[in-house]
C-alpha cells in the first residue's frame, strides 16, 4: 500500500486515462520500472484533474521480494517532483481502499481578498467578492449527518446509491483564507467542490442559510450552487479498518 501526495495541476486526475498524464499512470509507469514487472494500482480517491492530496492511497501486487517499507524510498527517485510516496507498507493480499469503512477528509481553500496572490493560484480559489463566515457556517451545519446528498452530484457519476454520512463540516477563516474541512464516510461525483460552491452562495448572501436543508431535500443537482473549481481542493486526511477492524 502506497500514501501518494501530488500537486494535481499538471494531471487530468488520479485515475488511468489515455493519451493524458494521471497520477495512476506516472505510478504505474515508475513501479513498472523499479519492478520490472507490469504494475495496476487500484486508488482510493479518484481525485479529479487539478485536484491536489496529501494522502491519497494506492494498492497493488507484486512478485517482486523488495520490503515493503523500502518501496516509497526508490519509487521517489524515478517519480515526478509533483508526486511523492509518503509511506510504502505490505498490507493482506485482499485490502482494498474502496471496499473498507473509510473516513476521508477534504480541505476547499478559498483565497477572500481585494487581489489574487500568484502563489496561491494552483491552491485555492480566489474571490473578491466578501463572505460572510458565519453564514457559511450555520448553513454547513444543515448538511452534517446521514443524508441523501443527490443535490451535491455532477451528472454522469456512478454509484447505486446517493446517501452519504458527513460526519463534521467546518468552516474556518485564517487571515485572508476561508478553509471548508469535510470529514466523510465517502463523497459522490464533484460532491466536495458542489458543497463549497454552495455554502460560498450562503456567504455572499445570495441564500439564507437555511435553504442548504431545501437543497437536500430537493434531491435535485439544479437546486444547489455552481461547483468550485479544482484548484482549491485537496485530500487532507484518509482513515480506513483492515478487514480484522483495526483503524489505522
Amino acid at each position: 500500500m502506497l500514501t501518494v501526495a501530488y500537486d494535481g495541476s499538471a494531471y487530468s486526475g488520479f485515475q488511468l486515462q489515455d493519451n493524458a498524464p494521471t497520477i495512476e499512470g506516472e505510478v504505474n509507469r515508475c513501479l513498472g520500472e523499479l519492478l520490472q514487472e507490469e504494475i495496476k494500482v487500484i486508488g482510493g480517491s479518484r481525485t479529479d484533474a487539478g485536484v491536489h492530496a496529501l494522502c491519497n492511497i494506492a494498492v497493488f501486487d507484486t512478485e517482486s521480494r523488495i520490503p515493503g517499507e523500502k518501496i516509497s524510498y526508490a519509487l521517489n527517485q524515478r517519480l515526478p517532483e509533483d508526486i511523492r510516496i509518503r509511506q510504502s507498507q505490505e498490507v493482506a493480499a485482499g485490502f482494498h481502499p474502496r471496499r473498507c469503512e473509510s473516513r476521508k477528509t477534504y480541505e476547499y481553500h478559498i483565497l477572500n481578498a481585494k487581489f489574487p496572490v500568484p502563489t496561491k493560484r494552483l491552491y485555492s480559489y480566489f474571490t473578491y467578492v466578501p463572505l460572510n463566515v458565519g453564514k457559511m457556517q450555520e448553513a454547513a451545519a444543515y448538511l452534517v449527518g446521514e443524508h441523501d446528498f443527490k443535490s451535491f452530484c455532477s451528472a454522469g457519476g456512478q454509484t447505486e446509491s446517493t446517501v452519504r454520512t458527513i460526519h463534521s463540516l467546518q468552516v474556518m477563516q485564517e487571515g485572508e483564507e476561508i478553509v471548508i474541512r469535510v470529514t466523510g464516510n465517502g463523497f459522490l461525483y464533484n460532491m466536495v467542490r458542489i458543497l463549497a460552491g454552495t455554502l460560498m452562495e450562503a456567504g455572499k448572501g445570495a441564500w439564507e442559510p437555511e435553504r442548504a436543508n431545501e437543497i437536500l431535500l430537493a434531491k435535485d443537482r439544479g437546486a444547489a450552487g455552481p461547483t468550485a473549481p479544482a484548484c482549491g481542493l485537496i485530500l487532507a486526511k484518509y482513515e480506513f479498518f483492515h478487514m480484522d477492524g483495526n483503524r489505522n
